[in-house]
C-alpha cells in the first residue's frame, strides 16, 4: 500500500529518501512527500501525484540535512491531494505512516476540544497531534512521546517521525504494517520493505509488533511501548533488488495470491462488531432497505458479484440482480429510487462499469461503489462507498482483490440483513465468527494446496479444461476458468454442475481435464453425481475438497483441499487452490504471468 523511507546519517538525506520511494513506487500510490531537517527546522515537501512531481518541487527548493522521512501514500481516509498527502506536521513533529487509525474520530474531537487545528482529512494528522502534544508536556525524549501517543491508538499503522526539538533521531513503530531497520556505517536507515534501502545496506532489523524504535546515526534502541527493552538481531539480506518487491516470489501474482489472508483481514477488520453482531460499514447511512439490488461488474468483480448474489439474497432476503455493466445500459434497464446499484471495481476506473453507474443514476437509483482505490472515478460518480483493503494489486489477474470484494459483498448483506430482521442475532453472531476464523482458514488451505508444479506438469498440454461447480461455487468455477485463460492462455469454461447434461457433457472424454469444485455442504450430493457422470466418460477429474473428505480421493486423479466453511462463505477457501493452479499451469507453459498479452489491470475502454 503505502512506501515509508527514513535516514539519519551524514548523507544528503534527500537523496536517500528520493531513492528509496523510487523503489517503493511499484507499490502504488497516489501523492508523495518528504521532511527533512536542517539545523533545528524541518523543511516538508509534499504533493498529490507521481514522484516526478516532488522532484520538481525538490529541485526548486532542495532540502538540505542528513535525517528525514519520506512517504508514498495510497489514499485510505482523505482523497489524494497536496494537503491528505505526507508527511503530516503537527507543532514540532512530522509523521509519516501506514495503515489505519480505527479510533481516529474519537480521537480528533478530543485534540480539537484542547484548541488544535487540523489541516487534512486523514486519520494520520491526529498522530501527528497526539506525540506533539506529548512533547510540548514535557516527555523525556521523542521515543517517550510516540508511546505514549500510540497508547491512545487504536488500529494497524506503522509510524516514522522526526521533531524539531529531537533533530539527530527518527523514532518509528510498528503494529500489523511492515517496518524494517537497514544497519549503515555511522548511518540508519529506515523502510516498509527492504527494497527501499537495498542499495545502501544488506544488514537489517525487521521489526515484530509493537516495537518501538529510536534511530541515531549510530544507534538502534528498541523497546515496547511501555518503555520496556527489545532485543531484535540483525540478518544479512540475500535477495536482489527485484525479488525483495517480490518479497521473495518469482511473480507478483504468487505473492499477492499469498497475501489474501491479509487482504481479507484488512477489508473486515473494525467492521465487525463482535458485541451486537453487527458490521459497521464505511458509510452507515444506506437510506432504507432497498426494494432490490442490481450488482454492476465486469470481469472478476463479474464473479464476485455473483456470489454477492447468494450472500444478499440469503441473508437480507432482498432480491438481488447480477448484470454484467458492458451490457447493462444498451437494455434500457428498469431501475429506480427503490433500488440499490453495487458497482463492483477493483481500480475504481472501469469504463463499462463507470458508464453503467451513471445510466443507473440518470433512471434515480441509489448508488453504492465496492474499489480497492481511493477516490477513483466510480466511487466519485456513486452515493456510498464501501472500500477494500487489499493494497495495490501488480499482477495483472486479479486475486487478493477479488477476495477481498467477496469480503466486502458479506459485510454489506450482513448490513441489509440486520436493518430489515432478516438476519436473527444467532444467525449474525455464527456468521460473524467464521468471519473473524476466515483469515486463518486461508493461509491453511494456502498452505495445503501447496507447490503444484507437478500438477501443472501433467496437465500443462491440455488444449481444454472443464470447471464444475454448484451454488456459491458456481461462480467460482468461472472465475477459475478465466485464471487459468488469462494466464496460462489455455481454452477454459465455467459452468454450473447442473447444466453438464445440457450441452457440456458432450465436450468429456479420455484426456479432459475437469475441475469440480466439491467441498462439504447441501449440494455435496447432486455434485458427486456430476463427477460420476464425467469418470462414466472417462474425464480426468481434479477436485476441490474438504480436508479430511477421504472418500473422495479414489474417485479422482487429484485433490486440491481447503478448509471447512459454510456455503456462503466457501468461496473465499474454494478459490485459492483454482488461482494457484493457474499460476502453476502459466509457469509450466512459460508465459508472463504478471503481464499476459492483451490484457491491462485497468479497463478504461469500452
Amino acid at each position: 500500500m503505502c512506501g515509508i523511507v527514513g535516514y539519519a546519517g551524514s548523507r544528503d538525506a534527500t537523496s536517500v529518501l528520493m531513492s528509496g520511494l523510487r523503489r517503493l513506487e511499484y507499490r502504488g500510490y497516489d501523492s508523495a512527500g518528504l521532511a527533512v531537517i536542517s539545523g533545528t527546522k524541518t523543511q516538508v515537501l509534499r504533493c498529490q501525484g507521481k514522484l516526478a512531481a516532488l522532484e520538481k518541487l525538490v529541485a526548486e527548493t532542495p532540502p538540505a540535512g542528513s535525517v528525514g522521512i519520506g512517504h508514498t501514500r495510497w489514499a485510505t481516509h482523505g482523497r489524494p491531494s497536496d494537503e491528505n498527502a505526507h508527511p503530516h506536521r503537527a507543532g514540532s513533529v512530522c509523521v509519516v505512516h501506514n495503515g489505519i487509525v480505527e479510533n481516529h474520530a474519537v480521537l480528533r474531537e478530543r485534540l480539537r476540544a484542547t484548541g488544535r487545528v487540523f489541516s487534512s482529512q486523514t486519520d494520520t494528522e491526529v498522530i501527528a497531534h497526539l506525540i506533539d502534544e506529548a512533547v510540548a508536556a514535557g516527555a523525556k525524549s521523542l521515543a517517550d512521546a510516540v508511546r505514549k501517543a500510540l497508547k491512545q491508538v487504536e488500529g494497524a499503522f506503522a509510524i516514522a517521525v522526526i521533531s524539531d526539538r529531537h533533530p539527530d533521531e527518527i523514532v518509528a513503530a510498528k503494529n500489523s504494517s511492515p517496518l524494517v531497520v537497514g544497519l549503515g556505517d555511522g548511518e540508519r536507515f529506515l523502510a516498509s520493505d527492504a527494497p527501499a534501502i537495498l542499495e545502501y545496506t544488506r544488514e537489517m532489523i525487521f521489526l515484530e509488533d509493537g516495537d518501538v524504535v529510536a534511530l541515531g546515526r549510530n544507534s538502534a534502541q528498541f523497546t515496547d511501548v511501555d518503555g520496556n527493552v527489545r532485543v531484535r538481531p540483525a540478518r544479512t539480506i540475500t535477495w536482489t533488488a527485484g525479488q525483495a518487491e517480490k518479497a521473495g516470489y518469482p511473480h507478483f501474482m504468487l505473492k499477492e495470491i499469498h497475501e489474501q489472508p491479509q487482504a481479507v483481514s484488512d477489508t473486515l477488520r473494525s467492521r465487525l462488531l463482535l458485541d451486537t453482531s453487527d458490521v459497521c460499514l464505511d458509510d452507515q447511512s444506506l437510506g432504507e432497505i432497498p426494494n432490490r439490488v442490481v450488482i454492476l461488474a465486469c470481469g472478476t468483480s463479474y464473479h464476485a458479484g455473483l456470489v454477492g448474489k447468494f450472500l444478499i439474497e440469503n441473508l437480507a432476503r432482498v432480491p438481488c440482480e447480477v448484470d454484467l455493466a458492458s451490457e447493462f445500459r444498451y437494455r434500457e434497464p428498469v431501475v429506480g429510487a427503490k433500488d440499490l446499484i453495487v458497482a463492483i471495481s477493483q481500480s475504481g476506473e472501469t469504463l463499462d462499469t463507470l458508464s453503467a453507474v451513471k445510466e443507473a443514476t440518470s433512471r434515480g437509483a441509489r448508488t453504492l461503489a465496492i474499489c480497492n482505490v481511493v477516490d477513483s472515478a466510480i466511487p466519485r460518480a456513486c452515493r456510498h462507498v464501501l472500500y477494500t483493503h487489499a493494497g495495490p494489486e501488480i499482477g495483472v489477474a486479479s486475486t487478493k482483490c477479488f477476495t477481498a470484494q467477496l469480503a466486502a459483498l458479506t459485510l454489506l448483506a450482513i448490513h441489509l440483513g440486520r436493518r430489515n430482521g432478516a438476519l436473527a442475532d444467532q444467525a449474525a453472531a455464527a456468521l460473524i465468527g467464521e468471519l473473524v476464523q476466515m483469515p486463518h482458514k486461508m493461509s491453511e488451505t494456502l498452505r495445503a494446496s501447496g507447490n503444484l508444479r507437478e500438477l501443472a506438469r501433467k496437465y500443462m498440454h491440455a488444449r481444454d479444461f472443464l470447471f464444475l461447480g454448484r451454488g456459491t461455487n458456481y461462480p467460482i468455477a468461472l472465475e477459475g476458468a478465466l485464471k487459468l485463460k488469462e494466464i496460462s492462455y489455455i481454452h477454459a469454461e465455467g459452468y454450473a454442475a447442473g447444466e453438464m447434461k445440457h450441452g457440456p457433457i458432450a465436450l468429456i472424454d479420455d484426456g479432459l481435464p475437469v475441475v469440480i469444485i466439491a467441498p462439504q455442504g447441501k449440494a455435496y450430493d447432486k455434485v458427486m453425481s456430476n463427477l460420476a457422470e464425467v469418470r462414466a466418460r472417462e474425464g480426468h477429474v481434479i477436485a476441490v475438497a474438504t480436508r479430511g473428505d477421504e472418500s473422495i480421493r479414489a474417485l479422482c486423479q487429484d485433490v486440491l483441499w481447503v478448509e471447512d466453511a459454510p456455503a456462503l462463505l466457501q468461496p473465499l477457501l474454494t478459490v485459492l487452490p483454482l488461482q494457484l493452479l493457474a499460476y502453476s499451469m502459466a509457469v509450466a507453459r512459460g508465459t508472463d504471468v504478471d503481464q499476459p498479452r492483451n490484457l491491462a489491470k485497468s479497463v478504461t475502454v469500452e
